[in-house]
């Protein structure tokens, strides 16, 4: 009884920081595959994610859309995530918007559904989760989100690399508290740049196809991330020269590849 209060207050207590600052944000940005579902807009649960942001007022583009001019600042738009409860003959979805940073600075309350096929129940638990969305009647301010708004930056040295027994243990790293990534901006029309989204453990990193390239778990450091490229485990480093460098070892040689990511 006192741990479902405390999710109650929770949820309330960001419902009602996140109207205040809700407005400054642009855009929200939705990626075409969510962690409870296999493949892209399954159940079309991307397409229906941007109807319901759409109808709640806001500008919404597919992570894989080419942002138009204005909407580039990352840090200046939220990442939708939908989450699935799960439950006994109900279908429960959550719905969260992140910073660009993957802090959570909104949660919807739940939306259900008794339905048994998916598709129907899917639709009827988000669109029931949209309806305290749709209560935050959100209107964009014109106030952009500024380095003040964000968490700190963050420098730190050059990290020993991760160790395979680290690469293992997933647990620990999904247990670390939200991370900072600074690096200098990326070239926006290199066309082997990545783009970041938010994870529950870290980020995943998308080509413009979209295809998901890499997959990062964050790390008690903030300039290393257990990485998983291509079903070979490695560390994706921050050097020195303020550049992305992902290591691993293959066939008992150590390799580093450069890569181009925008946070």
């Amino acid at each position: 009884m006192m741990k479902i209060k405390f999710l109650l207050t929770a949820i309330l207590c960001s419902v009602v920081g996140f109207a205040q600052s809700v407005n400054d944000y642009k855009a929200v940005i939705i990626p075409l595959k969510y962690d409870f579902i296999k493949t892209d807009n399954q159940y079309r649960l991307a397409t229906l994610s941007k109807q319901n942001l759409v109808k709640a007022g806001f500008q919404a583009f597919y992570a894989n859309e080419q942002l138009p001019e204005g909407y580039t600042d990352r840090c200046q738009v939220l990442y939708i995530d939908v989450v699935r409860d799960n439950a006994f003959l109900v279908t429960k979805l959550i719905v969260q918007l992140k910073d660009c940073f993957g802090q959570v600075v909104y949660t919807s309350e739940v939306g259900k559904s008794r339905e048994k096929e998916y598709e129907v129940a899917y639709k009827e638990a988000l669109d029931n989760a949209f309806k305290s969305v749709y209560d935050l009647h959100y209107k964009y301010s014109g106030n952009s989100v500024s380095a003040a708004k964000t968490p700190a930056a963050v420098k730190a040295a050059v990290p020993v690399a991760a160790t395979t027994s680290a690469v293992n243990n997933n647990t620990v790293a999904a247990s670390q508290s939200q991370l900072v990534v600074v690096a200098p901006s990326p070239d926006l029309k290199d066309p082997n740049l990545l783009y970041a989204q938010p994870t529950e453990s870290g980020y995943q990193l998308i080509d413009k196809t979209p295809k998901v390239v890499m997959k990062l778990l964050k790390t008690s450091q903030t300039n290393v991330f257990i990485a998983i490229k291509d079903n070979v485990q490695g560390s994706l480093i921050l050097k020195e020269d303020q550049q992305w460098y992902f290591e691993s070892y293959q066939n008992d040689k150590l390799v580093s590849e450069k890569i181009v990511v925008k946070f």
